[in-house]
């Protein structure tokens, strides 16, 4: 299971044609539903008016360097890092979910697209990654879930209560689940279990790709956008919000 190709293998009975152009649609509907949502919440109209507003509000101008230092801070500690999140754990859970996703999704492209039939066997290594990017997820996503969700560690509230803010993830891992469920099922040569899991997956990817306006699928595209605004406005001299404590402190 761990060295299979699982898309190699449902190639014997779903065209690897089919397979690609699914990718794509959901690639499309990613861009389109983050496109609808941009467009109900007017996140990108607030962003730019923001950033005039910033511009205009400055004390001091930054440069093209200033700026590119700026990008790449934001790059490293908000993006790669997980820096917004102050708990070890919750900053552990979402850097688990967060690179065990891109490659799940990176492997599963190259497996489709490049080695999409057992005649053209795929490296070793990527059904590795894909399974251990699938298992990435779970481990951050299932401790998030049951043990990091403010509702649930400080609330009291049961785990098991859902709401809409929680379609991203448990659609997430419903469909990270499945699939890893489907290509054990598949490994063992049960057909049965391995066309039902296969619909279950198919049917779940679905529903995490065409949520995307409805989620928080969107989101990780604006934490970024606005962590980098965020920096500017502190160097640029216009931000409103308090120095932090510890710069406070050094003040008195």
């Amino acid at each position: 299971m761990f060295t299979s190709n699982p898309f190699a293998e449902l190639s014997a009975s779903l065209s690897p044609t089919v397979m690609q152009a699914y990718i794509v649609i959901m690639v499309l509907m990613v861009a389109g539903g983050t496109l609808l949502d941009m467009y109900h919440k007017k996140s990108a109209t607030y962003f730019f008016r923001t950033w005039r507003d910033s511009t205009a509000k400055a004390t001091r101008r930054l440069g093209g360097g200033e700026m590119t230092s700026l990008a790449v801070r934001t790059a490293v500690v908000e993006v790669l890092t997980s820096g917004e999140f102050c708990k070890l754990g919750r900053r552990i859970a979402h850097l688990l979910s967060f690179y065990g996703f891109l490659a799940y999704i990176i492997t599963t492209v190259i497996m489709v697209f490049w080695y999409p039939t057992p005649e053209t066997p795929a490296p070793a290594i990527l059904p590795v990654l894909w399974n251990i990017g699938a298992l990435m997820v779970l481990a951050g996503g299932y401790w998030f879930w049951f043990f990091l969700r403010v509702d649930v560690a400080y609330e009291g509230k049961s785990p098991f209560r859902l709401m809409r803010a929680d379609l991203f993830v448990v659609s997430l891992l419903v469909s990270v689940t499945l699939g890893l469920i489907w290509a054990f099922a598949q490994a063992t040569g049960d057909s049965a279990w391995t066309t039902l899991f296969l619909a279950l997956y198919i049917l779940s990817t679905t529903v995490l790709f065409i949520s995307v306006p409805w989620s928080k699928f969107s989101h990780m595209f604006y934490k970024p956008a606005a962590a980098l605004q965020k920096r500017v406005e502190e160097a640029n001299g216009s931000s409103t919000l308090p120095a932090p404590a510890a710069s406070r402190r050094g003040e008195i």
